[in-house]
């Protein structure tokens, strides 16, 4: 559970780093101002999902952390004057998703391949 929520919290930073990279800002000297609204929603969410009972499940709690995310970050972003704009509010909507439910679609894929290798094995060897 804290891995999962660990690697969001990666994700969520990744993204405000990529973000400020992208318009030639210092990175590291914006990067908390940038983060933060997002990483205080993405603990909202992980509380609204209740997302320990299944950490890794994509659309359980990948789906809802995402737009809690996406949507509580743009609300802080919003109430402590930074800027919303629709294109920025798509761009991270569209990463934010992506990013959260996608290292959880990997993980499950991977799972499901090597329970069925595992399978293979067992089988193999009963032959």
């Amino acid at each position: 559970m804290v891995l999962a929520l660990l690697l969001d919290a990666v994700f969520v930073v990744a993204f405000a780093a990529t973000g400020r990279a992208s318009h030639d800002s210092d990175i590291l000297s914006g990067l908390w101002q940038t983060s933060w609204p997002f990483l205080a929603a993405l603990l909202v969410g992980w509380l609204a999902v209740r997302g320990w009972r299944a950490p890794a499940a994509p659309v359980r709690t990948g789906l809802g952390v995402a737009a809690v995310t996406v949507a509580g970050g743009m609300l802080l972003r919003a109430a402590s004057g930074q800027g919303t704009a629709l294109p920025f509010v798509i761009v991270a909507t569209l990463t934010v998703f992506t990013l959260l439910i996608g290292w959880r679609a990997v993980a499950r894929a991977l799972a499901a391949l090597r329970a069925r290798r595992s399978l293979s094995r067992r089988a193999g060897s009963r032959a």
